[in-house]
């Protein structure tokens, strides 16, 4: 903290407040744009994203970490690609992963303990009512809604679930097994826009629409301790921190930030 009682000259104030310019126009260019395509077809969700509908969507750029920080580029790919109809919302991804791991099996557990996948939606754009889901490579999923960011009192309802939504995981390699080398996973989500629905917003979205949208893959360093594949711990026995790999950057570790999430644009 800058005591009061320190006095900047003109110039150092002008170029301390020309880096701090720099530094937020900079974060907002790194704002993500997708243009989503609506397609007549709607893709099998089996996990594989090798449908012919597909090919007419783009993949998103590549994740990067979620501070921006471009010196922490992630050691692993992920990115994903989207597409709509009438009535769905339909994501597919691709992650790298060397070493597949998941081990939680019960709806709403606490996904991110695992590696996992998360998608973070706000219809309305307006930080309210936006909703969370994630799913692991064993197609485990977890949902919530929160009425507000963390930061501004908000709370989340882990009673909300996405009605109707389906997902489908297909393994590149063998779960839990560190003495081989796996290539990763792919994933496929629809979720139904009503299953996005909340009194008093727009949940159903038309061509020209946009919406804030932003994704997360959450990644433990692991290790085979006594026979066991577990996330790698201290000298005192804490977990290492997980890396957190983003589509649209935040600039610090909480994607409860919806004015940096990304957009998508239906067209």
């Amino acid at each position: 903290m800058i005591s009061r009682s320190v006095h900047f000259s003109r110039m150092t104030c002008m170029i301390f407040c020309l880096g701090i310019a720099v530094q937020l126009h900079a974060q907002d260019t790194l704002k993500r744009e997708y243009h989503i395509k609506k397609t007549s077809i709607a893709p099998k969700i089996d996990g594989k994203i090798q449908d012919r509908v597909w090919k007419n969507a783009m993949w998103t750029s590549d994740f990067v970490d979620i501070t921006g920080d471009l010196g922490k580029r992630p050691s692993l790919r992920t990115r994903t690609k989207m597409l709509w109809d009438d009535n769905i919302l339909y994501i597919a991804v691709e992650m790298q992963e060397p070493h597949l791991w998941a081990t939680l099996t019960h709806h709403d557990a606490l996904m991110y303990q695992d590696h996992d996948f998360e998608v973070f939606i706000d219809p309305g754009g307006d930080q309210t009512n936006y909703f969370e889901i994630e799913v692991n490579a064993l197609n485990t999923t977890m949902e919530l809604l929160m009425n507000k960011p963390y930061r501004k009192g908000g709370t989340y309802d882990m009673g909300w679930n996405a009605d109707g939504m389906r997902t489908a995981v297909e393994l590149k390699g063998t779960l839990n097994q560190q003495l081989d080398t796996d290539t990763g996973w792919t994933l496929e989500m629809a979720i139904p826009f009503t299953a996005l629905k909340k009194e008093g917003r727009v949940f159903h979205p038309a061509k020209g629409s946009t919406w804030r949208i932003n994704f997360s893959r959450v990644e433990w360093s692991m290790e085979m301790k006594e026979g066991i594949y577990s996330v790698k711990r201290n000298a005192q026995g804490k977990k290492l921190p997980e890396d957190n790999w983003v589509w649209s950057p935040i600039g610090e570790i909480n994607m409860h930030i919806p004015e940096q999430w990304g957009y998508i644009i239906f067209k």
